[in-house]
């Protein structure tokens, strides 16, 4: 019994835990530019996690999506059927990623193809 009775309160010390550790924290800028042609101009949001939140209008689910990549921007293509229309667009990530420091830039041939390789992170 007494085994039961420390399993139980390390459960619930571990339950009661955060997540992270504060200086652990995820706050990224994100930016989508469109440079030259007639779809100049970006746009940019910042993206927060651990609770989702910041200006991304689909925080929760780009941040799930970065959890389950470990982090990482970019992923094999997701099977979308894109046009081969050229109208590159940049996408550039800069901050903190659960607390290290993280930057990331790639360029596409179009919209459909950044977000066929980042999925929501990038869907602002």
């Amino acid at each position: 019994m007494p085994n039961l009775l420390s399993a139980v309160v390390v459960g619930a010390v571990v339950a009661l835990m955060p997540a992270a550790p504060s200086g652990a924290e995820t706050s990224l800028r994100l930016s989508v530019t469109h440079p030259g042609g007639s779809t100049s101009g970006s746009r940019a949001v910042t993206l927060r996690c651990g609770p989702p939140g910041g200006e991304h209008p689909e925080s929760a689910r780009a941040c799930l999506e970065l959890e389950g990549a470990g982090g990482r921007f970019e992923h094999r293509p997701d099977g979308r059927m894109c046009t081969a229309v050229h109208a590159p667009v940049v996408a550039r990530a800069e901050g903190r990623w659960k607390g290290r420091a993280v930057r990331f830039q790639a360029e596409y041939g179009n919209d459909c193809v950044m977000l066929s390789r980042t999925g929501t992170v990038f869907a602002f």
